[in-house]
Parts: structure tokens; sequence; C-alpha cells
């Protein structure tokens, strides 16, 4: 179903969305096409009653708590509101050989919302999160793997293959339907009650 932005196709219990937009900045716009496709997953597999089922996000995605598992395959560069993104994923496949992920906010200067921030100290150790948030590291792959950020590292031609190895694996969780769900919700409270702070502005 291809979309302006977005597009999804289906290999058996795969779900596979990919960004079409550039460089995926996060428009109002591209976030509404990614909701739309999630919530058309959500009822495909209650539809079907399926007992496996994965979704895989490749690109330059209510995804914290998506009641599937959830693979990123991360080609390139994940900066920012991509970073964020990509940690949203409950496993993450890299390029080990291009590519860098960061929070350059620091040098915009920006501050996040807190609960992109939640979901950003959520996903890594304390010292990690120090390195990320107020010295803007560039993260390469094998950094990465090194840090717990991401699961997997693999060359440019095998980071889809190896998502889809990773995807296929644990996509017979989907079994346990809303109960997969909930229990990300349990493991990720805190993010998820930040998140739902509204007309947050940043200190200046």
């Amino acid at each position: 179903m291809p979309n302006q932005q977005v597009t999804l196709t289906r290999e058996g219990p795969l779900f596979i969305l990919s960004m079409q937009n550039g460089e995926n900045r996060f428009t109002t716009n591209f976030i509404n096409e990614i909701n739309a496709i999630l919530d058309e997953i959500e009822n495909i597999i209650k539809h079907e009653n399926s007992e496996r089922a994965a979704l895989i996000t490749i690109g330059e995605g209510k995804v914290l708590t998506f009641p599937i598992p959830t693979v990123a395959a991360i080609n390139g560069h994940a900066f920012a509101g991509g970073f964020m993104l990509a940690l949203a994923h409950d496993y993450r496949v890299m390029r080990a050989d291009r590519g860098y992920m960061c929070m350059n906010e620091i040098e915009i200067p920006y501050s996040p919302h807190p609960g992109m921030a939640a979901i950003i100290r959520i996903k890594m150790t304390p010292k990690t999160y120090r390195d990320c948030m107020i010295q803007a590291h560039r993260f390469t792959g094998p950094d990465a793997l090194d840090q717990g950020l991401v699961d997997i590292i693999a060359s440019e031609n095998d980071v889809l293959p190896k998502a889809k190895e990773l995807a296929l694996k644990w996509s017979k969780r989907a079994s346990a339907g809303a109960i997969y769900g909930n229990l990300k919700e349990e493991m990720y409270v805190e993010a998820i009650n930040y998140l739902e702070i509204k007309n947050w502005k940043p200190k200046l």
C-alpha cells in the first residue's frame, strides 16, 4: 500500500514499513502517515488472529508500545527524531561501516520534550545517556553495539536481511496479543507518562 512518504509491504508474518521522506524529517503529515499504517497493521493482525507477526521499520515509526515485536533497520544516520524512533523499537539492526546514532540537540541548542528524553533515558545506561545528551556523541555501529543501543551490526546489504531474521525469530511473541503491548506499557510507564505532558515548552 504505497503512500507519498511511507510504504508498507508484507512478507508472510513480517510487515515492512519503509520511510521515503528523503531525510525523514518528522513533520505532522509524516507522523500521521506512519500512525495510519500502524493502525492498519493492528487491524490486519486482529482480523487474521495472527499467531506470528513482527514489524520492521527501515529508512535514512505509536511504536514504543506496539503490540507485536518491532525491529528498526538502521541503514544510515539516525539523528534526533530518527534516533528516538529507532530506540522506540524492541530491537535494532545497524549498518556497521557507515552512519551515526546521535542526539545533537545540545548543538542547536534545544531541549527535547520530556517524553522523548525519557524514551532515550530508559534505553541506555546513565553514562551512555550523559554522552548522548550533553556531548552529542556520535555512535558508530560498533559503538552502538558496545553500548547496547543496537542488537546487531551488519554490512549495508545485510541490514534488512538481518532485521528480517531477528523479526522472524521473535514474531511468535505476537501470539500473546494485547498482553505483549501491556507488558511494554509496564516496561516504559515513565516515558508514556511524560509523553502525555501537553503544552510543554523548553526553558530558554
